[in-house]
């Protein structure tokens, strides 16, 4: 007899949990009692307190009971103990006979859980959407007297203070409100007919969307796109040259590509995978498949330096191989990028790594087989549009460690191809993170104790204005360390000096923009400070973070913000979320909470834009899928 997909055990903060009745539930779904958890799908009991490493999570769960009281859920670090996040519920869904969040792939479909889950925990205070009332606030859970015992159940807030009680088995009618930063919605009355209404517009409008996505689906599965050959011996040989412990992640990720280039329609395929958790390896061999059979590659990044190193790493690894690589970007002269035009025309250039300058009207290409977009939302409008037309043609792989929430959802309802890279590299720790006032005393006790151990730092500072003053201030503060300065508006070949300086470790301390905020790879440097933390977006902020801990050693990020400054609102909240998402992993957490606090604006289109509002984007996208499924049947 099968496992029940819909068989699932709900645990919240306050509610009442009976070990004796508990226990054999976790065996039921599949979980195994340990001595101790270190494998997904493990349980133990010790007194009052049970951890589980749920399936689908980065990290364990510990749940504190006072007697038969619910104290706290929190997840924590294996290496060290450390509680790394609070959360008010979970949801252990079976895992027995079914391989992983194929799980993935039934939690996804069944509807009545998605809303709550481990990407975004309610608090008392949040707004809510429910199914049949609309918007209101969760206040928390009371227990009410209903026949002869007591039972748990939601409580929320509605204009003129009505207020609803839903019993805690019908959670799954709530979710969160995600609409739009500083546009908090009215609550809606008890019993107001207006909520049906705005339900069923919001309904009718994801009908021509769903259509949309589907069409364009249709129409690239109905093309014949190029089916490559099977992996050559030269193939085989390149992927057993990766000097690192490959996961089992990067394998499984690299098959998925390459079945999808072997199919006859054009691939389209969303890699997500936290920083430094092997999306350019994936990329490297996917692009080396494409050569093999006598096609072109484009790899399309957003800045010069990660062109620059992306050009590096596949020259070197590619190297034994008879494949031109070449990089397309500002670093180039005239001359050069001219000879690299006319070798992509002749078919002379195999693969060509560069920013936007690809997607330029005068670049040419013989035949091109397979285009890479590393970090699609640092695209413009104006890029994405040229990229679209070019998605209908060729080999599509997008590549993103904190994905954008259009693309993630469309991902998840099944209109677009996704792999995840989940599983760390052997041996990496999360990232230390603390959010300091700015002290001259602190800087120069992180940056000494960093330099001391042999490690290198970066300092960024966002405005090129007054980054010589902050260069010369660490000088001050740190006497006989060797200090570089690198933004985007200095010369190419200079800049290019400073970079290739600090990743030979010939600079203790880069002091430098956000230019270095993606793919930057130094093993060598473990401490990062931000200077004005509070104006980075927590999508920066993330990426900025995940340029230290690339290798063994313990990293530390410190968000910097000015003495005396008070920190209120959306800037409040994102500093607190990326100091709370330390766990290796987070970049999928990190979305949702940005999109969170920036609202879901416009990711799905102008015409949906007060669709979103009127219902929050969770059931905007529940109803999305709904139509798609609909669609997708009929």
């Amino acid at each position: 007899m099968g496992t029940d997909i819909f068989k699932s055990i709900k645990i919240y903060k306050g509610m009442h949990l009976d070990l004796e009745e508990v226990l054999p539930q976790l065996d039921d779904l599949g979980y195994t009692h340990s001595d101790a958890v270190n494998h997904q799908g493990d349980y133990c009991v010790r007194g009052g307190i049970i951890d589980i490493f749920i399936i689908g999570f980065d990290d364990p769960v510990r749940i504190e009971l006072q007697y038969t009281k619910v104290l706290s859920i929190r997840t924590f670090d294996l290496i060290d103990s450390n509680f790394l996040a609070e959360h008010s519920m979970v949801i252990l869904l079976p895992i027995k006979g079914i391989s992983p969040k194929k799980l993935r792939a039934h939690f996804f479909e069944y509807t009545d859980e998605v809303p709550i889950n481990n990407f975004i925990d309610i608090e008392p205070g949040d707004l809510i959407v429910h199914i049949e009332y609309g918007i209101g606030k969760y206040l928390g859970i009371e227990k009410l007297k209903v026949g002869k015992k007591y039972t748990d159940h939601i409580v929320l807030e509605y204009a003129d203070s009505d207020r609803l009680l839903i019993p805690i088995d019908e959670m799954h009618l709530i979710q969160k409100y995600i609409g739009f930063e500083g546009r908090p919605p009215k609550l809606y009355k008890l019993g107001s007919r207006l909520w049906k209404k705005v339900k069923e517009n919001a309904k009718e409008s994801v009908q021509s969307l769903a259509k949309e996505l589907l069409e364009f689906q249709a129409k690239r599965e109905s093309m014949k796109g190029l089916s490559f050959s099977k992996d050559t011996d030269w193939q085989g040989t390149l992927e057993k040259n990766f000097p690192y412990e490959e996961t089992p992640d990067q394998t499984r990720c690299a098959q998925e590509v390459k079945r999808d280039m072997e199919a006859p329609r054009p691939m389209d395929r969303l890699l997500c995978g936290d920083v430094g958790y092997g999306k350019t390896e994936v990329a490297l061999r996917t692009a080396f498949k494409a050569v093999m059979d006598n096609k072109q590659v484009a790899i399309l990044v957003p800045t010069t330096i990660l062109a620059e190193q992306h050009f590096t790493t596949f020259t070197k690894r590619l190297e034994e191989f008879p494949v031109n690589v070449q990089m397309l970007s500002r670093f180039k002269p005239r001359k050069a990028q001219k000879q690299i035009l006319e070798g992509l025309k002749a078919g002379f250039v195999d693969i060509v790594i560069g920013t936007h300058r690809l997607v330029s009207a005068d670049v040419k290409f013989k035949d091109l087989g397979l285009v890479i977009i590393d970090e699609e939302q640092r695209f413009g409008v104006k890029h994405k549009e040229r990229l679209k037309k070019v998605r209908l043609l060729v080999d599509v792989l997008t590549m993103t460690a904190t994905p954008i929430p259009r693309t993630l959802y469309v991902s998840l309802m099944g209109a677009k191809d996704m792999s995840i890279l989940n599983t760390p590299p052997p041996d990496r720790l999360p990232i230390q993170t603390k959010v300091c006032r700015f002290s001259n005393e602190l800087i120069k006790q992180v940056i000494s104790k960093e330099i001391k151990r042999g490690g290198q730092v970066f300092f960024v500072h966002n405005r090129v204005k007054g980054i010589d003053a902050i260069a010369n201030k660490l000088r001050m503060l740190t006497p006989g360390a060797k200090i570089d300065v690198g933004h985007g508006q200095m010369h190419s070949a200079e800049l290019e000096r400073v970079m290739i300086d600090f990743i030979d470790g010939k600079t203790d301390i880069l002091v430098c923009t956000n230019i270095v905020e993606s793919g930057i790879d130094i093993p060598n440097a473990n401490t990062i400070l931000i200077n004005r933390a509070d104006m980075f977006g927590l999508a920066d902020l993330y990426q900025l973070r995940g340029r230290v801990g690339r290798f063994k050693k313990k990293a530390f990020a410190y968000f910097l913000v000015p003495k005396g400054l008070m920190l209120e609102g959306v800037t409040k909240k994102r500093l607190r979320a990326v100091a709370k998402f330390t766990a290796l992993g987070s970049g999928f957490k990190i979305a949702m909470e940005d999109l969170q606090l920036r609202g879901a604006g416009n990711i799905l289109g102008a015409q949906q834009h007060g669709f979103i509002a009127s219902v929050g984007f969770d059931l905007y996208c529940r109803l999305l899928r709904q139509a798609i499924n609909l669609l997708k049947s009929s």
